[in-house]
């Protein structure tokens, strides 16, 4: 997905402004919103439009003009009501891809009935992860070890193809450790150093979050 595209976060909550953050470092066009003003304030450093909002007011929803984004991401799962509205009218104004957050199955079942593109149930994916997902095409699967630090699927580099694993730069230039590759629907467990990558193959590595994104920015 383009860089260029505009997305817009309802609710700010952790997982709302991991994901506006996460965007926003990439370079997205980012309009945060959450009726918190002192929240709204926090993310304004590092997003290209914040705003007092509130996400349960259909006119407040309209006044946002959401069908001028690309994506909207509805990050206040814990309020049904909210959450609802948000994805109706974000779908009615004719934003192309919603992508809403669920508490639990049950709430998860009711937005996609409504709508939802997708909905996540963030305690599986960490608003880093969505953020990514939407960002990157190359990137596959996340899993959170720590908050820190992450296990991740990645599409190897172009420059890598028909190279062992030694001749590649992973672990000196962006200090990740292939931990595995998958092949279809073969696992290949710490392959050794004279694996030669091939163009398909997926690399399971294990590194920090600020890595997995240098990676990210560097290929995407």
């Amino acid at each position: 997905m383009s860089i260029k595209k505009q997305f817009v976060i309802l609710g700010l909550g952790r997982f709302g402004q991991s994901v506006a953050k996460t965007l926003s470092e990439n370079g997205a066009e980012v309009l945060a919103v959450d009726k918190d003003l002192e929240v709204v304030q926090n993310v304004a450093e590092y997003v290209t439009h914040a705003v007092a909002a509130d996400i349960a007011d259909e006119i407040d929803l309209r006044n946002l003009g959401l069908g001028n984004f690309d994506v909207a991401v509805i990050a206040t799962g814990n309020h049904l009501e909210a959450s609802v509205l948000a994805t109706l009218q974000a779908k009615e104004m004719g934003v192309p891809y919603v992508i809403a957050k669920a508490p639990d199955e049950n709430h998860k079942k009711i937005l996609k009935k409504i709508g939802a593109d997708r909905v996540v149930l963030p305690e599986g994916e960490m608003g880093f992860h969505i953020a990514n997902k939407l960002m990157y095409g190359n990137f596959f699967e996340l899993t959170e070890i720590s908050k820190d630090v992450s296990i991740a699927e990645l599409t190897p580099k172009k420059e890598w193809v028909g190279k062992p694993i030694s001749e590649s730069d992973i672990r000196a230039k962006y200090g990740l450790n292939i931990i595995a590759i998958r092949k279809e629907n073969t696992i290949i467990a710490s392959p050794k150093p004279s694996y030669t990558i091939e163009e398909k193959d997926i690399l399971i590595v294990l590194g920090e979050n600020k890595n997995i994104q240098k990676f990210l920015n560097k290929k995407g």
